[in-house]
């Protein structure tokens, strides 16, 4: 099984600096995503979501949404990354 981190990490780099950091005893983690711009993204978290594939993959569509939202890009036209064929499996 692939890291969640990486999988993270590997849908969003090279557009953004990737960063973790381990911020409650339960195991929620910070996402911090970067670019030249500034921080675009932090959001929490929580142990379940990074342990579950269903959730990570959640996690990451919602991600992509929001980024898309920011940037001002339209959503029904935003192409999002694959980032699992493992889900299917």
């Amino acid at each position: 099984m692939e890291s969640p981190f990486k999988k993270i990490s590997d849908v969003f780099q090279p557009n953004y600096t990737v960063n973790f950091s381990i911020q409650k005893p339960d195991g929620s983690i910070l996402l911090t995503l970067t670019d030249t711009m500034g921080v675009a993204v932090k959001r929490f978290i929580s142990s379940s979501q990074w342990r579950d594939q269903q959730q990570l993959e959640r996690l990451i569509t919602s991600l992509q949404f929001s980024l898309a939202i920011e940037r001002g890009e339209q959503a029904s036209s935003y192409r999002l990354t694959k980032h699992s064929h493992s889900a299917s499996q």
